[in-house]
């Protein structure tokens, strides 16, 4: 439980391709990492603690996700933003700050998360779209891919979707909804000429959730993604994980009660 008595909730973008994922590890650069270093240095010697909404894997990037600071006093954190920011170099920036209840659960309170994942065909790809798009060879055409993509909505056991671990008893989840589309407007001027996009809606996801369902609509039929959903505890050849360089933590949805 936290012992300090002020609370203040951020929006946070950023960019994972500079990083390891969220979470602070060894020797490693980490979204959760470099905000220590940084808030350790504006806010000198006062005591934090800190927590974000989500914690996404090594490369995948955050458009819109949160962060709560735990403080000792109460500190005016707006004039200290713009130093912030420019601290964290632009790979992290917090868009705003608000003060928000000690008790507020910053994990529990998550209503809705929504993940875009944007891809290409490798052919005539420029190195530098890579920075959010994934060069990946795919046989579903796009009907295809919005036909097999319907099958994940709904309540279903994903532990054929995953990476299991020993430790988690519970695989099932609720995908609120999926699409697949055509991107109209291109996230870079070195884009391909055609660039596609998955947007899964859903409360929460498992790990490599996402990223494993998308290669299936790129490569499988409808009975293969069906009987996984349906038999779930068989010793199934594990998915193949879509690269994590095309993954956006796009937008999250907080439920905060007064």
């Amino acid at each position: 439980m936290q012992q300090k008595p002020f609370s203040y909730l951020f929006s946070i973008s950023y960019f994972g391709a500079r990083f390891k994922g969220w979470a602070k590890q060894p020797e490693q650069p980490t979204v959760e990492g470099k905000l220590e270093r940084v808030l350790r240095f504006v806010l000198e010697d006062r005591s934090f603690t800190l927590i974000g909404s989500s914690r996404t894997d090594s490369g995948v990037s955050c458009r819109k996700g949160y962060l709560q600071v735990f403080v000792e006093e109460e500190i005016d954190f707006g004039p200290l933003l713009s130093s912030i920011n420019a601290h964290l170099g632009g790979e992290i920036r917090l868009e705003g700050v608000e003060p928000i209840a000690r008790d507020f659960n910053l994990i529990q309170s998550v209503h809705q998360k929504t993940y875009r994942y944007f891809f290409a065909s490798p052919q005539d790809f420029h190195p530098f779209a890579s920075s959010l798009v994934a060069a990946v060879s795919f046989s579903n055409s796009l009907a295809q891919m919005q036909e097999v993509g319907r099958l994940f909505v709904g309540r279903h056991n994903f532990k054929a979707f995953c990476q299991p671990s020993a430790t988690k008893l519970n695989y099932e989840r609720e995908v609120i909804s999926l699409s697949v589309f055509e991107v109209i407007d291109s996230p870079s001027i070195y884009s391909p000429a055609q660039v596609f996009g998955v947007e899964v809606v859903g409360q929460g996801f498992l790990h490599h959730q996402v990223r494993k369902m998308v290669y299936a609509i790129w490569n499988w039929n409808a009975a293969q993604i069906q009987e996984r959903l349906e038999n779930p505890d068989v010793d199934w050849i594990p998915v193949p994980t879509a690269p994590a360089n095309g993954l956006v933590l796009w937008d999250t949805v907080l439920e905060k009660k007064n």
